[in-house]
């Protein structure tokens, strides 16, 4: 997930059309596809791949093939949007516009919010385990969750002193993501023609506990589904793209083909040449098919601190996302105004950074203490039930929105408002976005672990909203509402 903005995205927010300079159109065609590529890979393929071979047995790449089906009829939703409203607000003014209910789009709001929690908490703890790998320590899962938190306190340090997102740096982490599923793909492949692979296991569906072929896949695509979600973050740098209703369908399906055909890859290398026990029991998964695939080169030496590096970035920019949302709700008063407050020099919003980071550790002492070893699966499954049920929203929000004109665009040189061009998903496509992504937040989809700490994050945001309602009623006779949900993302 991605959040445009530097050191001072908590003091303003993207001007709206008409209020002021526009941000600089930079995002060429490919840049916007080397984005979106580097935002959908990460840490859900580095840490899931046995997770989800675990659930289905060989034919891993199966809900990997489902689940980006799922995602791409929902990108187009968010094309039709985007183009539509090509604000930087993303689910949350879509949400508003269709509905106009502000309690709705807080709860959508605050559910992006903690995805991006779940997810940094997810490649933090992955991240740890790949460090304790590589420095060969044998902490247990105390030093994993040891290292995790430190991570986190780390990721908080970096965020109160201000980062500026740099796309050439997106280009350059996106290479390292690339470079290590690539390298997992090769040796795959490498280890097939020396015919030192069973190739047949990955036509195999395996399930455990006498759950039926089809509910397995579900729950597997389920979890893949947290390997697909990224694409949705780039509506956030609408207003920095060049001619985006022209370049953004194009660029974003590409880019989810792309993703899906190197992840296919990939599932199919991994379970090809590591038995499908072995590969779901590591908490390293691609690092067991280098280790296998391979014993004779030492890859294996540096592809721990390979994965570590693919995946801090994610952690990050999620956090960054999630601090500066909780600023955003926080300065319109839909959130206590305490969480608001500016570091001063930095101009970093620490309060919502300090909130941020203690429940993204929270989760993870817990969520170890419930699942130990499966805790990175169990964040994992959490980030893709949250998304989905807004992506549920999203679909649903098109739908409604079909039925309305397009914003105004920029004024033609004889002043008139110009026609906005738009990109229309086909037919019935937000129908089958909509009920596809409600069917898969359902409980023959998810771990029951998932709603409980989906709901937990969730009733933390509406006890904060409801004392801030009562706040505002109380004390300032005034109304609980988002004043601008366009500048959400600031």
């Amino acid at each position: 997930m991605s959040v445009p903005g530097g050191e001072h995205a908590a003091t303003s927010g993207p001007p709206r059309e008409g209020s002021g300079p526009e941000l600089k159109r930079v995002m060429g065609t490919k840049l916007l596809l080397l984005f979106i590529v580097g935002d959908v890979l990460g840490t859900g393929v580095y840490a899931l791949t046995g997770q989800i071979a675990g659930e289905i047995g060989g034919a891993a790449w199966a809900p990997v093939l489902i689940a980006f089906t799922v995602a791409t009829i929902t990108a187009l939703s968010y094309l039709e949007l985007v183009t539509k409203y090509p604000q930087a607000a993303g689910a949350a003014l879509y949400t508003h516009k269709a509905f106009g209910i502000h309690f709705v789009t807080f709860l959508v709001t605050f559910a992006v919010l903690c995805s991006g929690i779940t997810s940094a908490s997810t490649a933090s703890k992955f991240l740890a385990e790949n460090f304790l790998v590589g420095f060969n320590l044998g902490w247990g899962q105390f030093g994993v969750t040891a290292v995790a938190v430190s991570f986190m306190v780390l990721l908080a340090v970096i965020n109160l002193r201000g980062v500026g997102e740099s796309i050439k740096f997106n280009v350059f982490l996106t290479i390292v993501e690339l470079t290590g599923l690539l390298i997992v793909i090769g040796i795959g492949f490498w280890a097939m023609g020396q015919g030192n692979v069973d190739f047949s296991r990955v036509m195999v569906f395996e399930t455990e506990g006498g759950k039926s072929v089809f509910l397995a896949l579900t729950a597997a695509t389920s979890l893949a589904f947290f390997s697909m979600v990224g694409f949705e973050d780039s509506v956030n740098m609408a207003e920095e793209t060049k001619d985006p209703a022209r370049i953004f369908p194009k660029v974003m399906l590409s880019g989810l083909g792309i993703t899906v055909f190197i992840y296919l890859l990939v599932s199919i290398a991994a379970v090809a040449v590591v038995p499908v026990g072995q590969l779901s029991e590591s908490q390293t998964p691609l690092l067991e098919v280098v280790q296998t695939g391979a014993p004779g080169f030492p890859i294996d030496v540096f592809y721990p601190f390979l994965s570590i590096f693919a995946v801090a970035n994610t952690a990050l920019i999620n956090m960054l996302m999630a601090s500066r949302l909780l600023y955003g709700m926080s300065r319109q008063e839909v959130l206590p105004r305490g969480l608001a407050l500016v570091l001063p020099g930095r101009r970093t919003p620490w309060a919502a950074i300090v909130f941020t980071t203690a429940i993204a550790i929270g989760l993870i002492i817990l969520v170890t203490n419930a699942m130990g070893p499966q805790t990175v699966s169990a964040l994992g499954g959490t980030t893709a039930l949250l998304l989905l049920c807004v992506f549920t929203v999203v679909n649903i929000a098109c739908i409604v929105l079909r039925r309305r004109p397009p914003d105004a665009g920029p004024e033609t040189e004889d002043g008139a408002a110009a026609v906005r061009k738009t990109f229309r998903s086909p037919g019935i496509m937000p129908w089958v976005g909509a009920a596809t992504c409600a069917f898969l937040v359902g409980p023959w989809a998810q771990d029951p672990i998932e709603y409980r700490i989906a709901g937990i994050l969730l009733a933390v945001g509406v006890v904060l909203w409801f004392f801030t309602w009562l706040w505002n009623r109380a004390v300032k006779a005034k109304r609980t509402r988002f004043t601008d949900p366009e500048e959400l993302h600031g």
